[in-house]
């Protein structure tokens, strides 16, 4: 009976369904409207997690759907003066926070102005854990020593693959080195920090199952205590990139791919997300997973607060100039309908691969249960996830089908990155065919999920 569930159940056809589903009910999360740019009001209890966006990057990737643009000195400086100033905003106006994520981009491209913000960050509010994202070639001593002495608990280092063919095709390896140099500089770096996490993705246009077996193994053998495995996320205009420089994915490969993934990395390692694993199986990559609201400072920013989503500019000229007029870098936002608000605490709970009951119960109260009743039977029906007095406990096809959901949810907002860049594309020193609009007005920018 459980093989015949399995063949069933395990099949494209009902990925594909479940998808549909899912871009359907949460058509509406990203229909985004102007804001006035004033610091938010106040979330009924801590934002938690402190998101700063590092846009610069020395080499632009042609399969990266986030917002940066080509590192130039004299403008980062002036935008990680600004940044510190919109992180003052929010101290003034009483927000605290318990972590905070330097994201990008690669925020390591300025050591000196990142140490300045995160030392402006502890003193401010006092955050125990300081995430910042690197790459390969910043794993220097000089910088390593530097984010020591600031208090950085989670490096986590973006490698993508340790295969030569695929770092070529993604235009990193004369810039970040050969799959040999990078293991080399991850081996120094073990130890260092409390979480020193590996960022790699799977299913690239020309990964064989071999590949991505050998990045597996190579990762275990490194003594870096977590690993983040993304599937390759796109968009519109990153599609466009990729089919000359790498071709694109195919979906078909994603399941076999994935279960790899678990299974190899399975006894020694633990996930704590749906694309997220740790030796024994303590933290997360995904602050939205760890925290019920959140702010993000920087340009092409977002936040979640109270049931209501923030976007910044993605305009760097217009962040600093909203910064000098005493704005925060805010432009578009949209308050959720309560039923939205629910779904998008179902999705990013199991998507943590745990949604307590009890912490439900707190936030939303029984109309929860009323309201996402056919989610959570549908759970159930198609063995997705086990319930106890606790609460729903993900297993690993649910894990699977998460993080299709999950990754749906990413490229919509990629698509809504997509059409905001296409109103600064003379500021981002990319071939300007590469920034067309996807759709959309700054007013009116209803970007769908999926």
């Amino acid at each position: 009976m459980a093989t015949f569930a399995s063949a069933v159940l395990d099949t494209p056809l009902i990925d594909s369904y479940l998808l549909k589903l899912f871009r359907f009910r949460t058509r509406a999360f990203l229909h985004m409207d102007e804001a006035p740019g004033s610091v938010p009001p106040l979330p009924k209890e801590s934002a938690g997690c402190l998101y700063i966006h590092i846009p610069f990057c020395e080499v632009l990737c042609p399969f990266c759907s986030f917002h940066r643009v080509q590192h130039r000195h004299s403008q980062a400086t002036r935008y990680f003066a600004a940044l510190r100033d919109e992180i003052r905003l929010y101290h003034t106006a009483g927000f605290t926070f318990t972590s905070v994520y330097f994201g990008g981009g690669t925020p390591t491209v300025e050591p000196e102005e990142l140490v300045t913000t995160i030392d402006l960050v502890r003193e401010l509010f006092g955050v125990s854990e300081i995430s910042v994202e690197t790459n390969p070639k910043d794993l220097r001593p000089d910088v390593l020593a530097a984010l020591q002495r600031a208090g950085v608990t989670r490096l986590s280092v973006g490698v993508q693959s340790f295969d030569d063919q695929l770092l070529r095709e993604m235009e990193r390896y004369d810039k970040y080195g050969s799959g040999a140099e990078t293991i080399e500089r991850i081996k120094s770096v073990a130890g260092m920090f409390p979480t020193l996490n590996v960022d790699l993705i799977f299913n690239q246009p020309h990964q064989t199952l071999a590949s991505l077996e050998r990045d597996i193994a190579i990762f275990q053998s490194l003594g870096a205590n977590q690993v983040s495995f993304y599937p390759l996320m796109t968009s519109p205009t990153v599609e466009r990139r990729m089919v000359g420089a790498m071709g694109l994915p195919d979906q078909r490969r994603l399941r076999q791919f994935y279960h790899t993934i678990v299974q190899r990395l399975g006894g020694e390692f633990r996930p704590s997300s749906a694309w997220c694993f740790t030796r024994r199986g303590h933290g997360t990559d995904e602050y939205i997973v760890a925290a019920d609201n959140y702010v993000g400072v920087g340009s092409g920013a977002f936040s979640y607060l109270d049931g209501t989503l923030y976007c910044t500019t993605f305009s760097l000229s217009a962040y600093e100039q909203r910064i000098a007029q005493g704005l925060t870098g805010i432009t578009t936002c949209h308050r959720l309908s309560e039923t939205d608000r629910l779904r998008y605490t179902l999705l990013v709970r199991l998507f943590g691969l745990f949604m307590d009951r009890k912490s439900i119960l707190r936030q939303h109260g029984r109309r929860f249960f009323r309201k996402l009743w056919g989610e959570l039977l549908t759970l159930r029906v198609l063995g997705a996830a086990r319930r106890d007095a606790r609460g729903w406990h993900l297993n690993e096809r649910g894990m699977y089908w998460l993080m299709l959901m999950m990754s749906a949810f990413f490229e919509s907002v990629n698509n809504y990155r997509d059409a905001m860049r296409a109103h600064v594309k003379n500021e981002l020193h990319e071939p300007a065919e590469m920034c067309a609009p996807v759709g959309g007005s700054l007013r009116a920018a209803p970007v769908n999920v999926g």
